[in-house]
């Protein structure tokens, strides 16, 4: 996977010079990204704070960490019932 060289903090404050009415063009131009970029994350990003996005990173964690714990629980879940099922 491609490594971003802008933070999700830094990407904020650009998309928050967007919004003050600085041209996507000149922006695009001024940090040396693709108007498509600047784009994809206002739709990503638009409208967020920095709190916002640590937050966002926050749930993410844990959705992940929630996901992985119930792909554990599933598993254990059928190998038991694989037991029952296999007592005479």
């Amino acid at each position: 996977m491609k490594r971003n060289r802008f933070t999700e903090n830094q990407i904020v404050s650009i998309l928050k010079e967007a919004e003050s009415g600085i041209s996507v063009p000149e922006l695009s131009r001024r940090y040396g990204v693709g108007q498509s970029t600047l784009y994809k994350w206002r739709s990503k990003y638009g409208g967020m704070e920095v709190s916002d996005i640590k937050r966002l990173k926050d749930l993410e964690d844990e959705n992940r960490k929630l996901k992985e714990m119930y792909a554990n629980l599933s598993l254990k879940h059928q190998m038991l019932e694989d037991l029952i099922q296999k007592k005479p």
